[in-house]
């Protein structure tokens, strides 16, 4: 499949550390919702990063479903990711 071809896929993660025991899929999508995902998340200035292997594993869950233990390494990664963008942006 050529690279035109793919659909952009987009998932949205939600984590509240006090009352949540993991992140949860809250939005996700391909093409034009994907699209619109991403968009809302831009506008609310929430941090963006792309992995298409992760993106492809928790597309496989349902929204409201909180991530599996086996990936909680590979999320760990993206909230770190976003703290370091939140540190770097309060300095």
């Amino acid at each position: 499949m050529s690279e035109t071809n793919k659909r952009q896929q987009a998932i949205a993660l939600k984590y509240q550390s006090e009352i949540q025991d993991a992140p949860k899929v809250i939005a996700k999508g391909k093409g034009l919702t994907a699209e619109n995902i991403i968009e809302v998340a831009k506008e609310k200035n929430i941090p963006i990063q792309e992995d298409h292997n992760l993106v492809e594993l928790l597309s496989q869950l349902e929204i409201n479903e909180t991530i599996p233990e086996e990936l909680y390494e590979a999320v760990a990664e993206v909230f770190a990711f976003i703290y370091r963008l939140d540190r770097n942006i309060a300095n």
